[in-house]
């Protein structure tokens, strides 16, 4: 048996149960890793829902425009369309956005147009408002709108309700979905009361975005609004894919604890997931008291890890915004552990012959470079070598005349894997700055020593 075009394999994914990050929780908890879609993400389903209505409706047509404000996994699955279907495609996505996922939607031909995150979505900057003026500026247009476009909550119910339902046999008793656009959780969750009244249908949201308040007590809080770093869920509007009656209730999680999560997924379960996933999953673990043995939860996992190295995956970066205890070594920790010495440098105005000799009697072979006491540079005997056997006059001349550019400069959370990654033949060591303002400074003898210490 073959495919007749990629979009035939979209659907029909799998459940996958869960088992040592759900092990505190009474209930039988599966994931329905949408990562096996073409387009590595869920939205791939309502992605050729919505062009396979425009065309029934005759709002696309060939060799037309697909406009659309997406925050990737929706662009990657329209693109995939649009190359079958001979479309082109623009799509508008904010700075929050992964670079991964801006990669992806350029890698499949899309032309994509980064705005400003941090502006209310009537602006004329925001993400929403640009591809709503590029679609009344470029002919033959069609924006599918994946917020207001209820294609996008009946391709959940005609396939992802469906599936969930008889893969279980039925026996699912709640369904936990992130809420971005609303349409998964609407769609599915519509499906699956339908077929039982009784099931649970859990929405976790993301602190910054207005769907619980809105939820709880019907006002739609501009105070709630603020920005936020999870990916994939949460909103400052009320989509209208957004089915408040078929969602049960909300759960918001941090920033922190989605992150964390996404990375224990993949650390112990050896699902490779997004951000939306470890929001989900987070979630869930705060509403375990909810539920008992016997239940049978399905959690949506929307979208692919790949889309998020550079963040979720990324110590560093994780570090840099406090969500990472100092498991592993850092620029703080290696010079704790290194002798105190008094960091040698040389002045700029200094002559070359100055420098040689400092040099030769710390038996040092590079020094870092100062001028009215920043560090501007750095001098190497390579440096030296190079510039006097092209002019051994330059010997009486300036430091600043021949000296290179400075050692990478770090802060006190960088890991030791960055670190080391910096220190080369070019460099051989990095510079520190403490929280006194005082600059000191790691080799990889300094790297050695801490490790073995």
């Amino acid at each position: 048996m073959w495919y007749n075009n990629i979009l035939e394999t979209i659907g029909n994914t799998p459940l996958v149960r869960l088992n040592t990050i759900t092990k505190d929780i009474p209930a039988t908890v599966l994931a329905k890793i949408e990562t096996t879609n073409p387009g590595n993400s869920i939205k791939d389903r309502m992605a050729l829902k919505m062009i396979e209505v425009a065309e029934k409706n005759g709002l696309l047509k060939p060799g037309g425009t697909i406009i659309e404000g997406t925050s990737g996994n929706t662009g990657m699955g329209l693109a995939m369309a649009a190359i079958i279907k001979g479309y082109k495609c623009i799509f508008t996505t904010t700075d929050k956005q992964s670079k991964e996922k801006v990669d992806a939607l350029r890698a499949f031909g899309a032309e994509v147009i980064v705005c400003p995150t941090n502006v209310e979505p009537e602006d004329p900057r925001s993400y929403y408002s640009v591809s709503s003026r590029l679609e009344r500026e470029v002919p033959n247009s069609w924006k599918p709108n994946q917020y207001d476009n209820l294609a996008n909550s009946l391709a959940h119910y005609e396939q992802t309700g469906p599936e969930i339902w008889e893969q279980t046999e039925g026996k699912i008793t709640h369904l936990v979905v992130g809420v971005g656009t609303g349409g998964t959780i609407s769609g599915a969750g519509k499906y699956l009361k339908e077929k039982n009244p009784a099931i649970k249908v859990w929405g976790i949201d993301t602190y910054g975005s207005v769907f619980k308040k809105y939820k709880e007590t019907g006002i739609l809080d501009k105070n709630e609004i603020y920005p936020y770093i999870t990916e994939g869920i949460g909103e400052d509007f009320l989509p209208e894919n957004v089915n408040f009656d078929v969602i049960d209730l909300f759960e918001k999680v941090t920033d922190k604890d989605a992150a964390l999560m996404t990375r224990d997924i993949a650390r112990k379960e050896g699902i490779f997931a997004g951000n939306s996933a470890g929001s989900a999953v987070a979630g869930l673990l705060q509403l375990k008291d909810q539920l008992k043995e016997g239940d049978l939860v399905v959690v949506i996992f929307h979208d692919h890890g790949s889309r998020y190295m550079g963040k979720m995956y990324n110590e560093d970066w994780l570090r840099e915004r406090g969500f990472l205890k100092d498991e592993k070594l850092t620029a703080k920790s290696i010079l704790a552990k290194k002798e105190k010495l008094e960091i040698v440098t040389v002045d700029c105005e200094k002559t070359i012959v100055e420098a040689i000799n400092t040099m030769n009697a710390l038996n040092i072979s590079q020094i870092p470079v100062t001028q009215k006491g920043m560090v501007v540079g750095k001098l190497a005997e390579g440096d030296i070598l190079r510039a006097l056997m092209e002019n051994p006059a330059l010997k009486s001349s300036p430091v600043k005349e021949i000296m290179s550019a400075t050692f990478p400069f770090v802060d006190l959370n960088t890991s030791i894997d960055k670190i080391s990654a910096l220190i080369n033949k070019e460099n051989s060591a990095v510079l520190v700055e403490d929280e006194h303002g005082n600059f000191d400074i790691i080799t990889q003898y300094d790297i050695i020593n801490a490790i073995s210490a």
